[in-house]
């Protein structure tokens, strides 16, 4: 008997949680990702002109209506009693975007708990629990990742971050903007193919696999964890390293409904 052919989303339930993932560049710029900006190049969130950049941002994600709000953080930072401190007036001069963004915007629509979603890796956990008796395999697994590789693919990259640096920009949210499209997110995704994914035979894809996506999988996994209906909308604020893996989980996701940022 003939039946009509349901596409695959027909499968599954609708709608979907909104999720909309917030890529971003650290405002206190600790530098510890493989990318180090320069003193010189660092812009000051604080300052008069990029604050109110910085209001301009907050009242633009504010439309995405946001019922809760994750942010890249261990449980150990104690985000509900920074967020505590936040309204009865403390932190508003931290630069973390944590606080720039996140706590401003729960504070101004009344959201009273931030979820921290922050990871290690399993790479992590297996050095910390074999790392002394097993030493030698993981030196010389790790041997020679150093995100200092000198091909041209990853000489391109260089030039493609430094580009994306807020200095180049002319406001705040044309940075956000760039850094949150989807092509930025696909070619950030596609720096941890490129360089030391290289390295030997195997050992760049499995620690790729072990750390860095290992890691975002587990953020992924605490974000499932937040008690959700249909009609919530998650905000999620992450190193946009972070944003670029979390983009494909939540594209691909029969749970939730990626929002693009340029959308609202």
């Amino acid at each position: 008997m003939f039946r009509p052919k349901k596409k695959p989303s027909d499968f599954f339930p609708s709608p979907k949680t909104k999720v909309l993932v917030v890529g971003s560049f650290h405002f206190d710029y600790p530098n510890l990702d493989a990318h180090k900006i320069k003193k010189q190049d660092q812009i000051d969130v604080l300052s008069p002109k990029t604050s109110k950049e910085v209001t301009d941002l907050v009242n633009y994600i504010k439309k995405f209506r946001p019922t809760k709000i994750a942010i890249e953080a261990s449980p150990e930072w104690n985000a509900n009693q920074k967020l505590k401190e936040y309204n009865e007036g403390k932190h508003h001069d931290k630069r973390d975007e944590r606080y720039q963004l996140a706590m401003r915007i729960a504070s101004e629509l009344k959201i009273n708990e931030l979820f921290s979603v922050d990871a290690s890796s399993v790479l992590e956990d297996l050095m910390e629990k074999f790392g002394k008796t097993d030493s030698l395999y993981f030196k010389k697994l790790t041997e020679g990742y150093d995100y200092k590789s000198d091909d041209p693919i990853s000489q391109n990259f260089t030039d493609f971050y430094n580009h994306s640096e807020a200095k180049n920009f002319s406001s705040l949210m044309k940075t956000f903007q760039y850094l949150n499209s989807k092509e930025y997110h696909e070619y950030g995704y596609g720096a941890y193919l490129s360089g030391d994914f290289k390295l030997r035979d195997y050992d760049g894809a499995d620690i790729l696999a072990m750390n860095w996506y290992s890691r975002n999988l587990r953020i992924f996994r605490n974000i499932q964890n937040i008690s959700h209906q249909s009609d919530d909308r998650i905000l999620v604020i992450v190193g946009n390293g972070h944003a670029a893996v979390l983009r494909q989980l939540l594209t691909c996701s029969a749970e939730y409904e990626f929002t693009e940022f340029s959308s609202l």
